[in-house]
């Protein structure tokens, strides 16, 4: 595997530790017996942890095919490679500000994240054009 399909999979594990350790947090607090309830989710951390998770859910198809689409059309695999890892870590850091409740950091973040992926997803049409 590449690393930039390890990245799909820590893409992956982020969205799903995202909601878990919140999940995890309010031990005894949270009923597995109703996940959804939205009574669970009326605390401001739990809601913004939810927002992110579920955005986490809406960035993971198109990373994940735009690593795919790129490995599959013969991009140059270094720059697939360090993209995908920029990605996990602005994913990352995105996280963290959508917890930390700082919108406009998070927006900035989700941009740059997007920028990314449509890098990512682009580079066998510009791939005779990189200097890689």
């Amino acid at each position: 595997m590449t690393i930039a399909e390890w990245c799909v999979f820590g893409t992956l594990l982020l969205y799903l530790l995202t909601i878990a350790s919140v999940k995890w947090a309010a031990y005894g607090r949270f009923d597995n017996a109703k996940p959804r309830d939205p009574a669970f989710y009326q605390d401001p951390l739990r809601a913004r942890a939810l927002g992110a998770h579920q955005n986490g859910i809406e960035a993971f198809p198109f990373f994940a095919v735009a690593v795919l689409l790129a490995e599959f059309r013969l991009g140059p695999q270094r720059l697939i490679d360090e993209l995908a890892i920029l990605f996990v870590i602005v994913r990352i850091a995105y996280v963290f500000t959508y917890l930390g409740n700082r919108p406009t950091l998070r927006s900035i973040l989700w941009s740059l994240g997007f920028a990314i992926n449509i890098a990512i997803f682009f580079m066998p049409a510009f791939k005779g054009y990189l200097p890689v």
